[in-house]
């Protein structure tokens, strides 16, 4: 479900919660205890866009450091209960390979997006602002719930919404209190980022090994997917005109043999029809592998009962012989007795003769 989802269910402790999802539970909550002992150690590990060309590898570790108690408690609790629903499904190793991509494709983006508000706006805000946080991947986690379970309801605020919304919400709550909250510029894009690139791993990237293809080209998670029904009209049309333009996915794409259809939706995608076609194929094979033991299993019963006739003629055959041959014993013995009856009959007479 990118995964995907061929491989064997994850440990489980009594609480339901994996092993690797208790992991990484630890590695956040030790990355907010070493902030805390040691404060300056936020300029090592948090994502700080003007610093992070000499020190690269906070691309990696700002996601696994809250620097917040509510962040920190937010991001146990949402890996816990999301990893729970997702690693029985994908896999131990595809859920850390997931987490491990929209972090860090995450942080890049950040990074990236930090740099071009600098020269626009000219605020060194953007520049030396610590960003870090789990966010990006937790939102990730919804989309693949959106994914797997998109009609599943879930009650928030007493309001039963399925699971499909759920992204989607987080995002306009999101940006809608970031017009009230200064201080949301440290998480709005980590948020919006790891929606989108979560979903583009799983639109195109993530194996699926039970369905012999990459991503998940259905009409239901297509990027239009994550609007109102109003809005997808209008979405659709102008996704198609992005895609053409930018990701460069044209018809010659398409002749290369590329197992998606770029990365917005919008444009025609042929994987539906090579999906069907292998259905198609498997399911002739299977009837024809079907029909050929009805016919192997036809002619051995064929065989069998030929031979049991075979046989039965046989036997048949054997008891008239006996028969016979009893009939023949009896009708001998009955000769001789006469013969041997006529000769004394002959011996008397001749006494008597004498």
């Amino acid at each position: 479900m990118s995964a995907s989802s061929a491989s064997t269910l994850p440990p489980v402790g009594k609480s339901g919660f994996t092993k690797l999802c208790k992991g990484l539970a630890v590695v956040l909550f030790l990355g907010h205890i070493v902030i805390r002992l040691f404060p300056s150690a936020v300029t090592y590990l948090a994502l700080i866009p003007s610093r992070t060309i000499p020190f690269a590898w906070n691309l990696v570790t700002s996601g696994y450091i809250e620097q917040t108690i509510p962040g920190v408690i937010v991001s146990i609790v949402g890996l816990l209960v999301l990893g729970k629903v997702l690693e029985p499904l994908w896999g131990a190793k595809e859920l850390l390979k997931f987490i491990f991509l929209v972090n860090l494709s995450t942080s890049a983006c950040v990074f990236v997006t930090a740099i071009v508000l600098y020269y626009i706006t000219q605020q060194e805000i953007y520049l030396y602002t610590p960003l870090s946080g789990f966010y990006g991947v937790l939102s990730g986690f919804l989309v693949g719930i959106k994914q797997i379970l998109p009609d599943q309801e879930i009650t928030l605020f007493l309001l039963n919404i399925k699971a499909k919304w759920i992204p989607s919400l987080v995002a306009f709550i999101s940006v809608s209190l970031s017009f009230f909250m200064k201080d949301s510029v440290s998480y709005i894009p980590i948020i919006l980022f790891g929606i989108y690139l979560s979903w583009i791993y799983l639109r195109y990237f993530q194996k699926r090994l039970e369905a012999g293809l990459k991503g998940d080209p259905s009409d239901e998670f297509s990027f239009s997917s994550f609007f109102p029904e109003f809005l997808r009209p209008v979405l659709d049309p102008i996704a198609s005109v992005f895609h053409t333009l930018v990701c460069g996915r044209s018809e010659r794409s398409e002749a290369n043999d590329q197992t998606l259809d770029g990365l917005l939706p919008g444009s025609y995608s042929i994987e539906a029809n090579r999906r069907r076609e292998r259905g198609q194929r498997a399911l002739e094979q299977r009837l024809a592998e079907k029909l050929a033991a009805v016919r192997s299993s036809e002619a051995t019963l064929h065989h069998h009962h030929h031979h049991h006739q075979q046989q039965q003629d046989e036997d048949d055959a054997s008891d008239k012989l006996e028969q016979r041959c009893a009939v023949l014993s009896g009708d001998s013995s009955k000769f001789a007795e006469r013969i041997v009856d006529s000769f004394s009959c002959h011996r008397h007479e001749l006494k008597i003769a004498m």
